[in-house]
């Protein structure tokens, strides 16, 4: 197709929603503030041209925006076409993109990579040749090894541009791309977009607030907006013309952008100003209506065969051509997760560091403490509280791996499913299978390092066990973390309720803090649901019942606890120096409600307790996969977009 092919036309449009910022309260019972915020917003821009929607804070320029990309909230009349197709959210998904005044990458990887590593249709040496092209055009190859975060305001800019012109969009929408930039950088960013739309035939509409007179020659279509309300659309030269006309001719060495910004701005600075330009621009506002009608067709630029359009277009196939698979999708996500993981980069190491070597430094500080344990009768407790260390380690690093990590690919995520490359249950399928690994290599080397403190175990199944039941339950508070995350913006805020729920289970649950037996009938069987009590449990018993804690232990070099039992029992006294006579009775004390069937109760049974620690895990797992399928309200997925 050439240039002219693609026509966006905008008629009567009007749109009502949110006009200020609401509680999560306020927003879930809808007692939010609403109005009109577009009034009969009408409007034309062809392929190749670049339209400026120009206007003060509160215009109504992000409400244009979002409108045409079908992402706005609210009750919307009038239509929008393109190639008299009704715009609707998989059209523009498929044909059109849009820049977002802000927009999070993935740290650790260099600009190349994200190029790359971006979800398109093309692949291989077709998408290599298509990234090199592109960041040529965005004046971006000089730094094309430069990891994301190291980049400049502009750089950035630029590459979140290049980002969607990679997808090859006929229709590409920009929300203040050069907001916060110099005046140089703002003629940079302006001629490459006047480029791209002559290079590539895209219909560019982009957003200013405080247009410059040297991005003039650049606009070949101008809107103005005031509160909602079309103030001109039309051809930027033929606006001058069109205010000459009407009593309004710009004054010589003035931006005509910006004088006329100034004229289509209410004055707030007295009351007097704020009615007398209120009045003003209603004025030019039924002004444009009545005489508006020539200049809001063409640009004076392109001239299309609307004929052809009508003729041509007829069959949405030209338009709709499908999204890219999800295997080349999955496999594109996958290895741009692993490549930032795995990079040699100041991001790279510091997520190699908290995935592979955080557990088992933690291990190491636990060893240092707990080297020198002794099998006197105090070794019962100190073991029983590495047990807990231990438990505690796997659970707080996984949620602290979690926070630390996760929310830049949950961000990078509702970035881009917004664009519709992929849904929620293929990102979380991805991270696992990055993160898994990962965590499981790490718990490997965390175990190897205190496994030997122990106990004596001769089995080398009891060291996989171990591992096993340690790398369960990482997984689940590490999914337990992402499920949170997922509703939760605040990193801190998401850890600490993490943090309490998994202290609570620790506490009440794994018999170790306080003995399981006390706690009220509906505690004890509330700790059922918990992983905490399995895996704890499964622990405890390979711990204790080892050879070595078999027999009654003495409780110092100076007083052997066999003598001093047969010594008190004869003289009627209690044993106040040795509390367990073996592990055996150290276990009993900690989970039997009934001393006398704790080995036939089934609390301590092995292969049960590993098997349901396992599959909380994997539950967990499953249940976020389904947890991520379901829609959101709007204004919780909008926050990580912000």
């Amino acid at each position: 197709m050439i240039a002219s092919d693609y026509v966006l036309e905008l008629c009567n449009v009007f749109y009502s929603g949110q006009v200020e910022n609401g509680s999560c309260v306020q927003r879930m019972i809808g007692n939010i503030k609403t109005g009109v915020i577009l009034k009969d917003v009408s409007m034309v821009v062809h392929s190749g041209e670049v339209l400026a929607v120009l206007g003060s804070k509160g215009s109504g320029k992000k409400a244009l925006l979002d409108v045409i990309s079908r992402r706005a909230q609210g009750s919307i009349r009038g239509q929008i076409h393109l190639n008299n197709h009704p715009m609707s959210m998989c059209l523009f998904q498929q044909r059109c993109a849009y820049v977002t005044h802000k927009c999070d990458f993935i740290p650790g990887l260099t600009v190349e990579q994200t190029f790359y590593y971006t979800p398109t249709r093309l692949s291989g040496y077709l998408k290599k040749a298509k990234v090199k092209q592109i960041m040529a055009d965005l004046v971006l190859s000089q730094v094309s090894s430069k990891c994301v975060e190291d980049l400049t305001k502009s750089e950035y800019r630029r590459l979140m541009i290049g980002i969607q012109l990679i997808k090859e969009p006929v229709v590409l929408l920009l929300d203040e791309p050069t907001w916060d930039l110099d005046p140089l950088n703002t003629y940079l960013i302006v001629s490459i977009l006047s480029n791209a739309a002559k290079k590539y035939g895209t219909a560019i509409i982009l957003t200013m607030e405080k247009p410059r007179s040297d991005v003039f020659p650049f606009l070949e279509r101008v809107l103005y907006l005031c509160l909602g309300d079309v103030v001109y659309t039309g051809g930027t030269r033929q606006m001058l013309e069109y205010f000459n006309e009407i009593g309004f001719p710009c004054p010589q060495l003035e931006n005509p952008l910006m004088y006329y910004l100034c004229l289509s701005t209410v004055d707030r600075r007295s009351r007097e100003r704020f009615v007398e330009s209120n009045h003003q621009i209603a004025a030019l506002v039924e002004k444009f209506k009545i005489e508006g009608g020539m200049f809001r067709k063409g640009s004076g630029v392109i001239t299309p065969n609307h004929n052809m359009d009508h003729g041509m277009h007829g069959n949405k196939v030209t338009l709709l051509y499908g999204r890219p698979g999800q295997c080349i999708t999955g496999w594109t996500i996958y290895t741009r997760l692993v490549t930032a993981s795995l990079s040699f980069r100041k991001a790279g190491l510091r997520q190699a560091f908290l995935r592979l070597l955080l557990l088992p430094l933690y291990f190491f500080f636990l060893w240092i403490f707990y080297n020198e344990m002794k099998t006197w009768q105090h070794t019962f407790i100190s073991r029983s509280g590495l047990i807990l260390n231990c438990l505690s380690a796997v659970y707080f690093c996984g949620i602290v791996n979690t926070v630390l990590m996760y929310p830049t690919y949950r961000t990078r995520y509702y970035q881009e499913t917004q664009e519709g490359l992929y849904g929620g249950t293929l990102f979380l399928f991805t991270y696992n299978l990055v993160s898994l690994p990962f965590s499981f290599i790490s718990t490997i080397l965390a175990t190897l390092i205190i496994f030997p403190l122990l106990g004596d175990f001769e089995n080398p199944l009891d060291y996989v066990c171990f591992t096993l039941v340690l790398w369960a339950c990482y997984t689940f508070t590490e999914q337990q973390t992402m499920a949170i995350l997922m509703i939760v913006k605040d990193n801190v805020k998401a850890a600490i309720f993490s943090i309490y729920i998994t202290v609570v289970c620790l506490t009440l649950s794994s018999g170790i803090l306080r003995s399981i037996k006390g706690l009220q009938d509906w505690l004890y069987y509330l700790t059922y649901a918990t992983q905490t009590r399995y895996a704890a449990a499964f622990l405890n018993r390979k711990v204790f019942t080892r050879p070595s804690l078999s027999q009654m232990l003495p409780f110092d070099p100076q007083h052997n606890c066999t003598n001093i039992y047969e010594t008190s029992l004869l003289h009627g006294g209690s044993n106040h120096f040795c509390r367990y006579t073996n592990g055996q009775s150290f276990l009993t004390e900690r989970y039997s409600r009934d001393p006398t069937d704790v080995i036939f109760s089934g609390i301590l049974e092995e292969d049960l307790n590993i098997g349901v620690t396992c599959a909380f895990a994997l539950g967990m797992i499953i249940f976020n996969l389904f947890l991520y399928l379901i829609p959101l309200p709007s204004f919780v997925k909008a926050k990580f977009r912000e």
